[in-house]
């Protein structure tokens, strides 16, 4: 090799390991900055609604006989929810945060029976066991973990809510409900009805 080739080789190893480390910095900084700063944050928020614009939608044939009430099918490996109104005039996308385990996750076909805008938060006897110094009842607010709305399911317990803690959305964050974005929670909660049908896959 020619010292000319080699110093070309050696000035690109140089850029490429500088820019790894500029990388590297720049990821420690956000790791470390405590609670998580507004900033990253909404870094976060960029990055998840940017990675749903890939998500083609579909077909609702293949998870509903059909659209009566509305439908939501919750995808909790895609962390992705997608909403169908019964005339399918509408359609929504949403990124969500999804249950932290398996044993947390249930899946299966269930409907919308309450709505409650500004709910109130009880942990369920099996979280008070597992954190027996959470407190047995949260009032509405910045401090709930239901957020803004939820839309409680059949099921006891299961929910599809917002919440205040927007660094959960996209990861396995929750103790089994799925959770959205208050302002997407918001929009849903008024695209959606008693009875509105929702499958967890």
């Amino acid at each position: 090799m020619s010292s000319t080739a080699k110093l070309g080789v050696g000035r690109r190893l140089f850029i490429g390991g500088a820019a790894s480390a500029v990388t590297a910095l720049a990821l420690r900084a956000r790791a470390q900055d405590v609670d998580g700063s507004v900033d990253v944050e909404r870094e976060s928020s960029r990055t998840v609604r940017r990675n749903i614009s890939s998500f083609r939608p579909p077909d609702w044939r293949e998870y509903f006989n059909d659209t009566e009430n509305g439908a939501i099918l919750a995808d909790t490996r895609a962390r992705i929810l997608h909403f169908w109104s019964e005339d399918l005039s509408v359609y929504r996308l949403y990124p969500t945060s999804v249950p932290s385990t398996e044993d947390l996750t249930r899946r299966g076909r269930t409907r919308i029976v309450r709505k409650v805008e500004g709910p109130s938060w009880s942990p369920t006897p099996e979280m008070l066991k597992r954190n027996p110094e959470w407190p047995h009842y949260v009032a509405p607010g910045p401090d709930n973990p239901m957020g803004s709305h939820a839309l409680y399911l059949s099921w006891r317990y299961y929910r599809i809510h917002g919440t205040h803690d927007t660094r959960k959305i996209g990861r396995r964050a929750s103790s089994g409900c799925i959770g959205l974005y208050n302002e997407h929670i918001a929009e849903l909660f008024s695209l959606t009805k008693l009875g509105t049908q929702v499958l967890l896959v």
